[in-house]
C-alpha cells in the first residue's frame, strides 16, 4: 500500500498546531495532523481561561507582545463570540501594589496600544461604594477597572481542529510520531497508535514540531534534530473555589513579589484562581499541583479579600506547563511570552519548523507566522482566518442571548442554563445537539448536570472525544459537577459505543 503523502505534518494538537492546521487546510494545503492523547490535553487546557494582552509584561517592555496581544483580543472576539467573552478587570490599589500613577499610565497604553473598538476604556473606581468592592478588605478603598476577554481554552483548540477537518486536514488523536526522518525530500514518519499499538507511514513535504512541552523531546527522541532553541518549562497551578463573590467581574491582585493573581468568576458556581509560575523538569504529561503553590495562592487571594480564601474553599486544582523559551530571565515570572519559530532546512530540502513558546492569545498570529516562515518551500494561498467565523461563531458579538431565547423557543424543554451551555459551546450550532428532540426523553439518558446521550455521541462523531475526561475537562467542564460514579458510568457508555455494542444505562 503506499504511503499517503502530505503538503505539511504537524505533531501536537495544542492550540498552536490545530491553528497552524486550520490555518494551511484554509490556504489549500494537505494536511496531516497527529498527537499522543486528546486534542487540548495538556498545556493549552490548563491556562488561566484569558484572551488578554498581558497588562504586567509592559513592565518588561514587551511592547510589540502586548500591542499584537491587544489587537488579537478583538479579532478572536469577533471570530469566536460563544466561546469568547468580553471581562472587566478590578485592579485594587493598596498596601503592595505599584503606585496609582505608574498603573493609570500602564492602563492608558493598555487602552490605545492595539486599537481597541469593541471593547470598553478603563476607569477609575471608589472600592468603597462600587459593588466591587464589597468583597475585598477595607484598606483597598481605590482602584481601576479595565477590559480584557475570558475563553473556553479547550473548545478554541477543537474548534480549530473542527474547522481544519472541514478544509480538509487529517487529525488524529491518540498517535504518537515515534520517528520521523528526512528522504527524497520529503519527511517519513512513523506513526504508532497510543490504544492499539499498530504502526503505519506517512510522508510530508515539510514537519511542525509543535508538541508544546515535549517540543524537545520529540526534536532529540523522534526527529533527532539539534535542538537549537532552548526551551524553558514553566508550570502554573490553579485552583477552582466555591464561589466567593456575587458579581460578574474579575479580579487582578498584586502580590509583593511582583506576580499577579487573577480571582476571575467561572462556571457559574465557582471562582478560578491562578496563576503560579515555577520552573519544571521531568515529564510535563506527570505534573501535578503542589501544596506550596496551593498554600500561596489561598495567601495571594486572602491578601485581597475580606474573607480568607482557604483549602476548605477549594473544589479542584490544575496545572499546566508552558514551553517557554529560554531567555536567560532570571526568575520564571519574567521568562518572555513571546513564540520563537525556528525553521532548519535549506533550499530543495524539506523544512522543519518548531514552535517554542507562545500564549493562547497570540496562537492565530503564530499560525501566519509559521506559514510565512514555510512560504518558500510550499505553494499557497494567502492568510484569511481573520475574519473568518470559527465553527459556531458566525454571530455578532453581544447577540448569543438571542441565539439561547432562539434555542429555547423551539425546544421549550431546555432550561435556560442548558440552553447557555449549550450556545456558550456551540453557538449557532448548538441546535445541532437536539435536532429532531420534541421533549426531553428524546435526547436519551441523562448522564450528570444536563449533559445528555445525544451531545456525547455528537462530540464522539464529531469531535474526537474518546473517554469520559474529554467531554468532561476538554470538550466542557461539567466534571465540576460530576461524581466519581457518574464519571464511571459515562466511561463505560462511551466505550460500548465506541465498540459498537447495545450501551448500557447509566
Amino acid at each position: 500500500m503506499p504511503i499517503p503523502v502530505y503538503d505539511l505534518a504537524i505533531i501536537g494538537g495544542g492550540v498552536n498546531g490545530c491553528g497552524i492546521a486550520r490555518d494551511a487546510a484554509g490556504r489549500g494545503l494537505t494536511v496531516y495532523l497527529c498527537e499522543q492523547g486528546d486534542l487540548a490535553g495538556a498545556t493549552s487546557s490548563a491556562s488561566t481561561k484569558l484572551i488578554h494582552g498581558g497588562l504586567r509584561y509592559l513592565e518588561h517592555f514587551a511592547f510589540r507582545l502586548v500591542r499584537e496581544s491587544l489587537a488579537e483580543r478583538e479579532v478572536l472576539l469577533g471570530i469566536a463570540p460563544h466561546i469568547i467573552r468580553p471581562l472587566r478587570f478590578v485592579l485594587p490599589v493598596g498596601p503592595g501594589s505599584r503606585p496609582g500613577f505608574l498603573l493609570r499610565a500602564g492602563l492608558f497604553l493598555y487602552d490605545h496600544l492595539g486599537g481597541r473598538k469593541l471593547l470598553p476604556p478603563t476607569r477609575s473606581l471608589e472600592l468603597q461604594t462600587d459593588q466591587a468592592g464589597r468583597p475585598l478588605r477595607r484598606e483597598f478603598q481605590r482602584g481601576f477597572e479595565y477590559s480584557d476577554c475570558w475563553v473556553e481554552d479547550s473548545r478554541l483548540v477543537v474548534l480549530n481542529a473542527v474547522d481544519a477537518k472541514a478544509h480538509g486536514a487529517h487529525i488524529q488523536t491518540r498517535m504518537r510520531c515515534i520517528a520521523a526522518r528526512r528522504a527524497d525530500s520529503y519527511w517519513r514518519l512513523l506513526l504508532e497508535s497510543v490504544e492499539t499499538g499498530e504502526r503505519h507511514q506517512i510522508a510530508a513535504r515539510a514537519l511542525v514540531n509543535a508538541a508544546g512541552p515535549w517540543v524537545a523531546h520529540v526534536l532529540e527522541t523522534a526527529i533527532h534534530g539539534d535542538v537549537r532553541a532552548y526551551v524553558r518549562l514553566v508550570k502554573g497551578t490553579h485552583i477552582i473555589t466555591r464561589r466567593l463573590y456575587h458579581h460578574d467581574r474579575a479580579y487582578i491582585f498584586q502580590n509583593r513579589d511582583g506576580r499577579v493573581v487573577f480571582a476571575i468568576p467561572y462556571e457559574h458556581d465557582f471562582t478560578l484562581i491562578g496563576t503560579t509560575d515555577s520552573d519544571y523538569r521531568g515529564d510535563p504529561g506527570e505534573a501535578q499541583p503542589e501544596d506550596a503553590e496551593i498554600d500561596y495562592l489561598c495567601a495571594a487571594a486572602s491578601q485581597y479579600f475580606r474573607e480568607p480564601v482557604t483549602r476548605d474553599d477549594i473544589r479542584f486544582a490544575y496545572c499546566g506547563v508552558r514551553p517557554l523559551q529560554d531567555d536567560g530571565a532570571s526568575a520564571a515570572k519574567e521568562a518572555t511570552r513571546d513564540y520563537v519559530l525556528d525553521l532548519d532546512g535549506s533550499e530543495g530540502s524539506s523544512p522543519l519548523l518548531s514552535v517554542i513558546g507562545g500564549k493562547i492569545t497570540t496562537y492565530r498570529r503564530l499560525a501566519e507566522a509559521a506559514l510565512a516562515k514555510l512560504s518558500p518551500f510550499l505553494n499557497m494561498g494567502p492568510a484569511w482566518t481573520a475574519k473568518a467565523p470559527l465553527p459556531g461563531g458566525g454571530f455578532a458579538v453581544g447577540r448569543g442571548g438571542d441565539l439561547v431565547r432562539a434555542l429555547r423557543a423551539a425546544y421549550p424543554f431546555l432550561s435556560e442554563l442548558h440552553a447557555e451551555r449549550l450556545v456558550g459551546a456551540y453557538g449557532t450550532r448548538a441546535a445541532t445537539i437536539v435536532t429532531g428532540a420534541r421533549r426531553a426523553e428524546d435526547l436519551g439518558v441523562v448522564f450528570g448536570a444536563d449533559l445528555t446521550a445525544a451531545e456525547v455521541a455528537y462530540l464522539m462523531a464529531e469531535e474526537w472525544a474518546v473517554t469520559a475526561g474529554d467531554v468532561l475537562w476538554r470538550r466542557s467542564k461539567l466534571g465540576l459537577r460530576f461524581t466519581a460514579e457518574e464519571v464511571e458510568a459515562l466511561d463505560e457508555w462511551m466505550a460500548a459505543a465506541r465498540a459498537g455494542m447495545t450501551v448500557p444505562e447509566p
